[in-house]
């Protein structure tokens, strides 16, 4: 088998390559390698089967390993869906059985891969969020059309509200989504991830006009925001904060919806919302009011000691919400940038 094991980050053609398998997305390019390893030094272990100079499947890995929640390869940490790129289910299959020696070898807890349904026959999942995308393919007029008259009015209450909402990539914007960010989470009973990520975002992404943030702003104090992330013709939508004091003013609705138009202006043929977990009815409401199609997204975990693939119930609320949301927003920071790294 012509099977190697490379880091993204080191190859000069990696994010070209990628871009000719249907299934890519930003988490499978080289950029959001790098911001992984660069915050939260995960070992990458990409897989690759080769057809002589022919690269006929990806399988994206990073190794996980940490004291808490034990040693794992995931793809990948941080990611809404990182799902295998193959041109033949064959090649798949070798990749596949080739990273399972290899996590078997190393004592690895587990493997988990996000996304990828087809390729794993009539497996049960071992749990699903769901995912949502917009077809940018229709003018502006058409897109507006399609979304629920609860999203339209949201969108004309913000503008009549007079909130500005400005595209940037930004330093200073940056900086100013972490701190609202931070905010956000707080208020979600969350630790925030690490100052350092968002700092490297920007760097290594944002800086590269490879994604971008759009700010909204009332009285010229920024008020709420989101974060996308942009490769080939897919645009999606990454990490969203706000002023909760501010919610009425709708601000978010508007903020989307100057990404959406400004996306397809730049000639961007699909805009993912990102994964949804299926608790959480107001977000997926939130989405669907978009006029987007919503799709499951099949998360398959294989036990390495049990030698099979396992069911998986996330509890993602719970008393710790409660500590956190009491938590003084310094000390929440802290904390997040000393154990994010371990749930990833």
């Amino acid at each position: 088998m012509n099977i190697e094991i490379v880091n993204p980050v080191d190859l000069k053609n990696w994010d070209e390559l990628i871009l000719s398998f249907p299934g890519y997305s930003f988490f499978h390019t080289s950029y959001w390698s790098k911001l992984l390893q660069k915050t939260y030094s995960y070992s990458p272990k990409y897989f690759i089967k080769k057809d002589g100079r022919e690269i006929k499947a990806i399988l994206p890995l990073m190794l996980v390993q940490s004291i808490f929640t034990g040693k794992r390869a995931v793809a990948l940490p941080f990611s809404d869906y990182c799902q295998p790129l193959t041109k033949d289910k064959n090649s798949f299959t070798e990749l596949w059985n080739e990273v399972l020696r290899f996590s078997s070898e190393r004592k690895m807890k587990y493997v988990e891969i996000r996304g990828g349904e087809p390729l794993f026959d009539n497996i049960k999942p071992s749990t699903f969020d769901y995912n949502h995308t917009l077809n940018l393919s229709v003018d502006e007029e058409d897109l507006f059309k399609g979304f629920s008259v609860n999203t339209k009015r949201n969108i004309k209450k913000a503008i009549k509200e007079n909130v500005e909402v400005e595209i940037t990539g930004s330093e200073r914007a940056t900086e100013e989504f972490y701190e609202m960010n931070c905010v956000t989470r707080k208020k979600h009973g969350l630790p925030p991830q690490p100052r350092k990520f968002f700092l490297n975002l920007y760097e290594l992404i944002l800086k590269q006009n490879l994604g971008f943030i759009s700010l909204a702003r009332l009285n010229g104090r920024v008020i709420a925001g989101a974060l996308y992330l942009l490769i080939g013709d897919k645009a999606i939508y990454k990490y969203g904060a706000s002023h909760p004091e501010y919610l009425n003013k709708r601000a978010n609705n508007l903020v989307m919806w100057e990404a959406i138009k400004h996306c397809s202006e730049k000639g961007f043929k699909s805009f993912c919302f990102g994964r949804t977990e299926p608790d959480n009815e107001g977000l997926r409401r939130f989405k669907l009011g978009w006029g987007t199609e919503e799709s499951e997204l099949k998360i398959y975990r294989y036990d390495i000691g049990e030698k099979q693939f396992v069911t998986v119930k996330t509890k993602t609320s719970g008393f710790h919400n409660k500590v956190f949301e009491k938590t003084p927003l310094p000390l929440l920071k802290l904390f997040g940038s000393i154990t994010y790294k371990h749930f990833g």
